[in-house]
């Protein structure tokens, strides 16, 4: 009885074993899903393929070449017949020391400019183009001629605007001088000096900015229902307290964003600075990224330096973004 009892038990085990399917490998796991989203893949492919050629390899370049001595003294060159091999070495984290431990004196003075020069452009930005969305939003005559002449300074090409600001604040020519002149003032340097240089900076990327702000703000507030207006009226609310206890929380989710990416945009905003001061400048005006583009193209070029330089840019703005929007998230969510 016992016999017959294994006999059976083992025959249902090799059984079992038998139809028992076969383990998954990520092979197959993998060719599963390209018979199942080959279309898909095959959409996505062109657009991962230009992101990898044009972000990711530069990118990886980019982190190489800062743990290097890289300039242009070692690199290879090719002239003509001529080719110099590449001789610079590699020197592993010197580079980010030598910048972050204050060695070279550069980094921390373009840092703190940089953060002055973010934060007085991004809260000039937001609060005009606050301001004016919210004055747009009321019914007036000829709304529509004004908002297509505040996006105007936007859907100009930036260094048009830029080039005409610089002809504008030209100390012979520019027409602010011709303005005061008329009234009996004497000319003024507007790009003479490091603080009127930092002044011109900041109006002229404000100006700039203003119409982005003043959209997306104008959007946002478009989607409050008006039926909490009219509570908040009816409750006896003043117009600044409607302001401050309906309009900024119903327009928080979309401020949070145009902030965060004014940020983004500011610290990077090389084309402002460049174009408005040229060479004209002292070097107190530059900020992280205009002084990068300096050591890389500027005398003897520093390609380590400002590769360096580059990925310490992307570090903060990474490490910015990602403490902004936990905090945003939780101030929503509260």
């Amino acid at each position: 009885m016992s016999m017959t009892t294994a006999t059976s038990t083992g025959k249902t085990d090799e059984t079992a074993h038998d139809h028992r399917k076969p383990p998954r490998t990520r092979g197959s796991s993998l060719r599963r899903a390209w018979d199942r989203y080959w279309y898909a893949w095959a959409m996505v492919a062109p657009v991962a393929i230009v992101i990898a050629l044009l972000v990711l390899y530069p990118l990886g370049y980019g982190f190489y070449q800062s743990l290097t001595d890289a300039n242009e003294s070692n690199v290879a060159t090719t002239i003509g017949a001529f080719h110099r091999p590449a001789t610079y070495d590699f020197v592993g984290l010197d580079n980010y020391w030598h910048i972050l431990s204050g060695e070279d004196g550069d980094f921390y003075p373009r840092l703190m400019w940089t953060v002055v020069w973010t934060v007085s452009c991004v809260v000039l930005q937001v609060g005009l183009g606050m301001g004016l969305a919210v004055l747009l939003n009321r019914k007036m005559r000829l709304r529509g001629f004004y908002r297509a002449m505040l996006i105007l300074p936007w859907a100009v090409p930036s260094f048009i605007g830029v080039f005409a600001w610089r002809l504008m604040l030209n100390s012979q020519y520019g027409v602010f001088n011709e303005i005061i002149q008329a009234v009996g003032l004497p000319a003024q340097n507007w790009l003479g000096s490091p603080l009127s240089q930092k002044i011109a900076v900041i109006m002229v990327n404000v100006w700039i900015g203003i119409p982005f702000n003043m959209v997306a703000v104008l959007g946002g507030l478009q989607s409050i229902p008006k039926e909490l207006y009219e509570a908040a009226e009816m409750d006896g609310a003043s117009p600044w307290q409607r302001f401050v206890n309906v309009t900024l929380p119903g327009l928080r989710p979309v401020s949070n964003t145009v902030i965060l990416l004014g940020c983004i945009w500011t610290f990077n905003m090389f084309n402002v600075i460049y174009l408005l001061l040229g060479n004209n400048t002292t070097g107190d005006t530059d900020i992280l990224v205009t002084f990068a583009f300096h050591k890389a193209f500027n005398g003897i070029s520093d390609y380590a330096g400002a590769a360096t330089y580059g990925i310490i840019i992307l570090a903060l703005l990474l490490a910015f973004s990602t403490f902004y929007r936990r905090s945003t998230l939780k101030s929503e969510q509260a």
